[in-house]
């Protein structure tokens, strides 16, 4: 019975893409009478048909080694377009863990569109990013994933502009779909680069490529940056971060998805490419250089927004610059194992805050308050997805991030260094915002906010229920060390570290210790991390200054010189017409003298070195 899914996997990303097609039906001016609910249901329908599909084939694919099925698409000359797909537990595990989130945002967001009457679209949309992404980790061709990756960049600026009558939300889109852009033309050119250097695209070819290859330094660095640009931008790196916090006007049930798993494309591409990226010493440390750039600055400007979204979309970036880190260190396996743990985590408490965001009409912090007595699921949510995102043992990001500093303990105690300090700031961040939002007094905005109804309660509960079993999860996959194998030092530094965040911030906004609100002595210290860096001002001075410049160079080359010649052309036509008008006169006479003229003329321009020549020697 296994392997009959497991021949079939391919039939997961096309469950959704079949969904995504029974949902056109319920689009606008085409079925009123039931309204767009059915649209909803149906992908609800399919997304759970390909989680079981996945849940059905995972236990044949457990401790075998990987296999390859092949689907014939284009071979022209030396050209083989073939799509290979992997079976793995690995790539079998990542479908169910996209396809179970989708399930669960869907159940959401019939909760939080409840009255939205945009359903088609939204679930279309939904099942087109779950289609996506299922054929990503299930692709074995670099090839293929840019074209999928492209796919779902056009998802992202779709589902950001889903309701495309609000100005904010069609800039957002607008600014998050050209930040993206960025990484990928570069993606693109190291993908056409790597080709004729490796005669493949095939991620399990390029791995056994890599380990003899030799090509020249100054190639591979120019090849592997370029690709690790694609992911930079995918996974929201310093400096093509800002499209994850311009995706925030997007509704909350898509960002369930982009904050956990889609943001995670980009270092599932990064994973497979390690081996290609580690030809060149360089790109290694680029990865490293810009993965904690990221993660100390995405933590830092999370500490200082006020919008509940923003700062949990630097929380994103923050970890993913973690991801970063283990990759260019070679942690392979602590970079998927804290993907994982940090999808789980941060989808609950994207879940959670939605859910006070939905009945509270806003998200600004600083009008939130006293929540904990009246929205109690909502909160206790919060509570085990902080814990779940931060070194709390035993729950699963303690066991990513003490895999990834353990390794590095003896090597490279800085890289050390800078985990321990990210844990601690993020559990500063998110202690804040749980401060803000459930602990003090109710406000104005929060005085009335009664618990959120069943349809996005019931998907809280059941991922509250995943995050505190992840730990049995990882030891029944033999995922976890024994406890006398663990390093001491470096489990005591981050359990430390989280629980310094945790109080800090309890004491600061939780006690009356302080005034409130928290400003930091320097102002213009602190408006450098709420305005991120001033990345956006950067970008304005730069990048579109820079565009805006050339921009206006060749829109006056063209006007004035393209159209000009091309103008004094028409007129030179014009004027030769209009003389060659009174010309025509009707007598033969004057049309010989004409010719002749023109003959004559002719025949001096043409005669004109000899007659010259002639004359010089008349003259001597």
């Amino acid at each position: 019975m296994a392997g009959f899914f497991i021949q079939s996997i391919w039939l997961i990303p096309c469950y959704a893409l079949i969904g995504a097609l029974l949902a056109l039906p319920w689009s606008p001016a085409v079925i009123r009478k039931t309204g767009p609910r059915p649209s909803g249901y149906v992908n609800l329908l399919m997304t759970f048909l390909a989680f079981l599909h996945g849940v059905f084939a995972l236990p044949g694919t457990w401790n075998q080694p990987a296999q390859e099925v092949i689907i014939p698409w284009l071979q022209v000359a030396n050209l083989d377009l073939s799509i290979p797909l992997q079976i793995s537990s690995v790539t079998v595990g990542a479908t169910i863990l996209v396809t179970g989130l989708n399930l669960l945002a869907q159940i959401y967001a019939v909760g939080y569109l409840e009255m939205d009457w945009g359903w088609a679209r939204f679930y279309s949309l939904l099942a087109l990013f779950e289609a996506g992404m299922c054929a990503l980790v299930l692709c074995n061709s670099l090839f293929f994933s840019y074209m999928i990756l492209e796919v779902l960049t056009l998802g992202t600026y779709l589902l950001v502009g889903l309701w495309f009558s609000q100005p904010l939300v069609v800039t957002g889109a607008r600014d998050a779909f050209l930040t993206k852009r960025v990484g990928d033309l570069f993606l693109l050119m190291g993908v056409l680069a790597l080709y004729p250097i490796a005669g493949t695209w095939n991620f399990t070819e390029l791995a056994q490529w890599a380990t003899t290859a030799n090509i020249d330094p100054k190639v591979a660095a120019l090849v592997g940056l370029a690709l690790l640009a694609g992911p930079m931008g995918k996974c929201a790196q310093f400096p093509l971060h800002l499209w994850l916090d311009e995706a925030m006007e997007g509704p909350v049930p898509s960002t369930i998805l982009r904050n956990s798993v889609v943001v995670a494309t980009g270092a599932w591409v990064l994973v497979k490419l390690e081996p290609v990226l580690a030809l060149s010493p360089l790109v290694m440390s680029a990865t490293v250089y810009i993965g904690a750039v990221t993660a100390v600055g995405g933590s830092l400007i999370a500490i200082a927004q006020i919008d509940a979204k923003r700062a949990l979309s630097y929380s994103v970036s923050a970890y993913m610059g973690l991801v970063f880190i283990a990759v260019g260190t070679h942690q392979t396996d602590a970079a998927l194992l804290l993907v994982l743990t940090h999808a789980l985590a941060m989808a609950l408490l994207v879940m959670s805050s939605g859910a006070v965001i939905w009945n509270n009409i806003t998200q600004d912090l600083t009008q939130l308050g006293g929540l904990w007595s009246r929205r109690p699921v909502s909160g206790l949510a919060f509570v085990v997805g902080a814990a779940g995102l931060l070194a709390f043992p035993p729950l699963g990001s303690f066991w990513a991030l003490l895999k990834l500093a353990d390794a590095l303990w003896a090597t490279q105690p800085v890289i050390v260094g800078i985990v321990v300090v990210v844990n601690a700031l993020t559990a500063f961040s998110l202690t804040r915002e749980f401060s803000l939002i459930f602990g003090g007094k109710p406000k104005q905005m929060s005085v009335r906010s009664p618990e959120v109804h069943w349809p996005m309660a019931l998907p809280m509960m059941i991922l509250m229920g995943f995050n505190l079993h992840v730990p049995l999860v990882l030891q029944s996959l033999s995922l976890l060390p024994d406890w006398a194998d663990v390093n001491k030092n470096v489990a005591s530094l981050l359990i430390l570290s989280s629980v310094f965040g945790c109080s800090l911030a309890g004491v600061i906004y939780l006690g009356g210790i302080v005034s409130k609100p928290v400003r930091l002595p320097s102002k213009a210290l602190q408006d450098f991390f709420a305005y991120d860096f001033y990345t956006a001002k950067l970008y304005r001075l730069t990048v579109v200054f820079s565009v805006g410049l050339v921009s206006r160079l060749i829109s006056l080359i063209d006007r004035y010189l393209v159209d000009g010649l091309v103008n004094l052309v028409g007129l030179a036509s014009i004027f030769g017409g209009e003389s060659l008008k009174y010309s025509t006169s009707g007598q033969m006479q004057f049309y010989a003298f004409t010719i002749l003229l023109g003959v004559g003329v002719l025949g001096m321009m043409v005669g004109w070195p000899f007659l010259s020549h002639l004359a010089l020697n008349i003259s001597l």
